[in-house]
């Protein structure tokens, strides 16, 4: 079942954590692809060093962020990588919630292709590599998520244990490094970056 707004109208905190287990689908005009959603990190607005409205920044290319929850925020890394997010909580409220890696589960062949990748394990396991797989480009902002092509649903028998760990890749962000707004499926093969011990 496709999830409704009210489910991203709650804290990023919430929505990163609720994410875990639920299926990431992209009808595109190449095909159906669809990955769980394994891992994800919270970025909380103007408090948060880490993230882009930090401070009440607010520009083009953030102003999704302050919309109403349900809604893709994309955004491009290094020049190169494509990092999708979901927006959260109430407008004016600017939290997201950053898709790290899928399992995939359909359009592998696809996804694949996509990625010049054959081993299931690489397709989508960091935030660039399974926005290339599942053919998400820049043209996807601002994309209701409670939409037709590129939407979250549940799962059936899926119940992960979820673990809590700090963000990565963050090291500008000062004493925001240190959040515990990561979260992982626990013990799944398909995650970005095994916790630290």
């Amino acid at each position: 079942m496709k999830l409704k707004r009210n489910f991203y109208v709650s804290s990023g905190l919430a929505v990163a954590r609720e994410l875990i287990g639920k299926q990431l689908v992209h009808c595109s005009s190449e095909g159906v692809t669809k990955g769980i959603i394994v891992e994800t990190e919270a970025y909380i607005g103007p408090e948060d060093a880490a993230s882009h409205a930090y401070r009440g920044l607010r520009t083009d290319r953030t102003e999704i962020q302050y919309g109403i929850g349900g809604y893709a925020y994309i955004y491009t890394i290094y020049g190169m990588h494509i990092c999708m997010n979901v927006v959260a909580n109430h407008k004016d409220f600017p939290e997201v919630v950053l898709i790290r890696a899928l399992q995939p589960t359909a359009g592998i062949k696809l996804m694949q292709n996509r990625r010049q990748k054959q081993s299931i394990r690489e397709l989508c396991n960091g935030p660039g590599k399974l926005s290339q797989a599942m053919g998400i480009t820049p043209n996807c902002y601002g994309m209701d998520l409670c939409g037709k092509e590129l939407y979250i649903e549940t799962v059936s028998g899926i119940a992960p244990g979820i673990s809590v760990t700090e963000r990565i890749n963050i090291d500008y962000a000062g004493e925001a490094v240190h959040y515990p707004w990561r979260f992982i499926f626990t013990n799944n093969k398909f995650i970005s970056v095994p916790p630290r011990s």
